[in-house]
């Protein structure tokens, strides 16, 4: 038992470490706005919650049965917006707004233990989860001009009128990747309404960054 929890810790380290010299490489070293979250999520992997506070962070699974996972994986649909944009520039952008932001991320935070909830309560309505993404989304808008386009907002809409409950824009905003939260009954309508897109179909991924191959740069010299 002991031996299982010290692996898991030092699972738990190695991953750390990994999210810390990327964020390290990113906002130091190259000098790039931006947040933590998607390199502590991609070397993690798996549905965590991260919490962040003044001395740093902490990754915690969320637990979920695979059942109710599946179901929301199905639900999800990804289509690319055709826009792209850095992440960086997006950032920097909505930072020289002067609109006070502080109400909007006040209330996002307290939707996180009600996303929380729904996805690990067997007995919620996992489409709440998706009327959250909807909610979550405009105050998201509300955030920085730089957040969404008028192109954008007219794909969201579209996708809204066909039938999904919420969706929103992967990263930082501006461009990129659109995901809704869509029954399985009114996909084929979302599918039609957003055809001019690309449909990225996706599945969830557990097991964070790891090494496929990897050959040491030993140098050997030749025997005469």
């Amino acid at each position: 038992m002991l031996n299982a929890f010290y692996a898991l810790k030092g699972k738990y380290a190695d991953k750390k470490k990994l999210a810390d010299e990327a964020i390290y490489l990113e906002r130091n070293l190259c000098q790039e706005a931006g947040g933590w979250q998607d390199q502590i999520a991609a070397s993690f992997g798996g549905f965590n919650r991260i919490n962040f506070n003044a001395d740093g962070y902490e990754v915690q699974p969320v637990i979920i049965s695979p059942e109710r996972k599946r179901q929301l994986n199905k639900n999800l649909m990804m289509f690319f917006t055709g826009f792209t944009r850095f992440s960086s520039d997006v950032q920097k952008a909505n930072a020289t707004g002067k609109q006070d932001k502080t109400a909007q991320l006040k209330e996002m935070l307290a939707l996180v233990d009600d996303a929380e909830r729904v996805l690990t309560d067997k007995n919620a309505d996992l489409d709440d989860f998706g009327r959250m993404l909807d909610h979550t989304w405009k105050l998201k808008r509300q955030t920085g001009a730089a957040v969404s386009t008028n192109s954008i907002d007219e794909l969201y809409a579209r996708g809204i009128a066909a039938g999904a409950l919420g969706g929103k824009l992967l990263g930082a905003g501006g461009g990129g990747f659109l995901v809704f939260y869509v029954q399985p009954d009114r996909q084929d309508s979302v599918r039609w309404a957003m055809r001019d897109l690309m449909h990225i179909p996706f599945e969830f991924e557990d097991g964070g960054t790891r090494v496929i191959h990897y050959t040491p740069e030993v140098y050997e010299p030749k025997m005469n």
